[in-house]
């Protein structure tokens, strides 16, 4: 079952689905209580079904090329990331989007993931909001985060404001042996850096020729297929979800219930 509903019902309907046996690809984010979606997260365990959620960025190619990166070595060890996600929206969107924590809740929540995925659960989360139009509305239009580890800072960025921001989507990993920039995100073009050659790569800055991108969504269908029919076990483990929601609230400035 795929569930994509308004942002406060999004787990309570999902909730429903696992009660009445069914898998479910959930919309992003998860909600805004991370009580809520830690009892569906149990509740899906206990049962024995998939949550599989929506981010975006998860079988990008370029953002798979990375995290094997990460994960291999290939850039020593992960000091630096950081990452900007930004567009403009109308007056309407705007109205629906001031009932949630802001641009780092609704577009930022895509990079956390990824910053999750590169280097776990951060220790402590800064958050840093500014609203463009008060008078208007109470929308955090754009946000700012810092995420800090014991030996890594990460930093994402999110306005609903920049014009053209689609294109200057980016996602940078910096380690000691090497450094992976994606810009843009979709359709993605990505450089790595390294300070020898390994591999077929050689030393110094390359362009990385990527494998055609499907639609968005197409290759999280296909894998959710896979995970319930028992072919393959899932990539991103109950705990990282969790991590995740607990680190998008934070982002975003919203408490934690």
């Amino acid at each position: 079952m795929a569930v994509e509903t308004v942002v406060s019902d999004l787990v309570s309907t999902a909730q429903r689905c696992i009660s009445a046996g069914m898998h479910v690809h959930l919309d992003k984010p998860a909600g805004c209580s991370l009580t809520a979606f830690q009892e569906l997260l149990a509740e899906a365990a206990r049962r024995r079904r998939t949550v599989q959620m929506g981010y975006m960025f998860r079988h990008n190619p370029a953002f798979r090329f990375c995290f094997r990166a990460v994960r291999e070595g290939w850039l020593g060890e992960v000091f630096e990331v950081h990452g900007v996600i930004s567009k403009t929206v109308d007056a309407q969107q705007r109205k629906e989007l001031a009932e949630y924590p802001g641009s780092m809740f609704e577009l930022g929540c895509h990079l956390i993931d990824a910053v999750v995925a590169v280097l776990g659960r951060p220790e402590k989360i800064g958050s840093f909001s500014r609203r463009s139009r008060p008078q208007q509305d109470d929308l955090a239009d754009n946000q700012v985060a810092v995420f800090e580890y014991a030996k890594a800072t990460a930093t994402i960025r999110s306005s609903l404001l920049e014009v053209e921001g689609t294109q200057r989507r980016q996602f940078v990993v910096c380690g000691t042996r090497g450094t992976v920039e994606i810009r843009p995100l979709e359709p993605p073009r990505l450089q790595m850096a390294l300070d020898r050659p390994w591999r077929e790569y050689r030393k110094g800055y390359q362009d990385i020729e990527l494998p055609p991108m499907p639609g968005r969504y197409d290759d999280h269908l296909l894998e959710l297929a896979r995970l319930i029919r028992g072919e393959k076990e899932s990539e991103y483990l109950f705990e990282h979800d969790l991590a995740v929601q607990e680190a998008v609230l934070q982002a975003s400035g919203a408490p934690l219930r």
